[in-house]
């Protein structure tokens, strides 16, 4: 026999097919709650039960769950009547007993309102009706940016530039609702589809933004001369950087900042010609991706030996494949082995971009991903750096 909270339970699981009619306009009464109409065996068990339904029903309240029984033949007794079904006959007796009659009413004013805007949302309100609850007393400065979007496409703004009627920070805190209200409102040509996510709201719906910034050091004083004003060390957008046009031959992508700022160390040797280097910034590097002007460098990747730093190589080679490693092998991984510390565990078990040698170091650092390896850059001495990056040049 169905328990107070197993119905309870089943109202609250009909309540967004409940909302969702609303907008339709189907009937969504009587509704039948299912259940084992099978009784305890336990005949004192099975009584306890009857009496708490009967006492939580609509003939006791005035509101909530209908019982309709039926006369039965038991061996014990001879007749009985039996609960047979368990219903909600109307609107009223359902919101009432789940608590839900202010809230319900909020939805229908709110869906209302949203239909009169944009009649357009009407399978989205049906679809999501939780969403148009969880957001309640947003909905007018939701409209609000909607309409502004609708009225002014792409309009090239920063968010907080918007001359929209909301508080500062109210489409930064509401991307996710919005993304999914002007991808029904608005016409493909006003959306840039290569973009999907909410954190990248700017970019689908033509707004300015703040880009991530790329920093470079030019290692060749003859290129910071001739073609950048004698700047050697420069931090530019993201955009910038992928326009950017280095007559440069070798590429150095550094993960840490502190190797990156002893570049100038590097000035010392004469060989340091036609290169720059680049701070990549962890996980990060993927702001290079669309540099194409790299694809014909000699690029040198330089992290930490560790399952992370091995894994940004990884990825780096999968936008440039003529990326090579440097200081990243077990000479170096053995050389500093007094300074090893432990590493940080990792899902993967294989990576896709590495030769068989940094396969093999990443198995060893990874070892069985509890007690990791990491041997950070700092940890390697500058005389061994130079030594290394000599040798690139010395072949060249």
């Amino acid at each position: 026999m169905i328990t107070i909270t197993e119905i309870k339970k089943k109202a609250e699981n009909f309540y967004p097919e409940y909302l969702r009619t609303i907008i339709s306009g189907e009937t969504a009464f009587p509704k039948v709650i299912r259940s084992d109409k099978s009784s305890s065996k336990d005949f004192v068990e099975s009584g306890k039960q009857k009496s708490e339904l009967i006492e939580q029903s609509k003939d006791r309240k005035g509101f909530g769950y209908t019982i309709k029984y039926k006369t039965v033949n038991t061996k014990r007794d001879s007749v009985q009547d039996v609960i047979d079904e368990i219903s909600f006959q109307s609107e009223t007796d359902f919101l009432k007993f789940i608590r839900k009659e202010a809230e319900a009413e909020i939805f229908r004013k709110n869906a209302n309102k949203i239909l009169i805007q944009f009649p357009e949302l009407n399978e989205w309100i049906k679809k999501y009706s939780l969403r148009v609850v969880q957001y309640s007393e947003s909905w007018q400065q939701l409209l609000n940016v909607c309409e502004y979007f609708k009225q002014n496409p792409k309009p090239n703004l920063y968010i907080r530039e918007l001359p929209v009627k909301v508080h500062t920070k109210f489409i930064e805190n509401n991307k996710g609702i919005l993304l999914d209200l002007l991808n029904v409102i608005l016409p493909i040509e006003s959306i840039n589809e290569e973009f999907t996510s909410a954190k990248d709201f700017e970019k689908r719906f033509g707004l300015k933004f703040n880009q991530s910034q790329i920093r470079v050091r030019v290692l060749d004083k003859h290129i910071s001369d001739k073609h950048l004003s004698g700047l050697t060390d420069i931090v530019i957008t993201e955009e910038e950087f992928c326009g950017l046009q280095i007559p440069c031959e070798k590429v150095f992508i550094f993960e840490n900042k502190t190797s990156f700022s002893n570049l100038m160390n590097f000035l010392t040797l004469p060989q340091m010609e036609n290169t720059i280097g680049i701070f990549g910034s962890g996980f990060s590097v993927s702001k290079l991706k669309n540099a194409l002007w790299l694809a014909d460098k000699e690029i040198f990747y330089w992290g930490d030996i560790d399952t992370h730093g091995l894994k940004i190589l990884s990825q780096i080679r999968g936008y440039f494949q003529n990326t090579k490693s440097i200081m990243m092998d077990f000479e170096t991984l053995n050389t500093f082995k007094d300074d090893w510390d432990k590493g940080e565990p990792i899902n993967e078990n294989s990576l896709p971009n590495l030769n068989s040698d940094e396969q093999e170091l990443f198995q060893f650092v990874r070892a069985d991903n509890i007690n990791t390896i990491r041997l950070e850059q700092e940890k390697i001495s500058q005389e061994y750096v130079l030594k290394q990056v000599a040798k690139i040049y010395e072949t060249a």
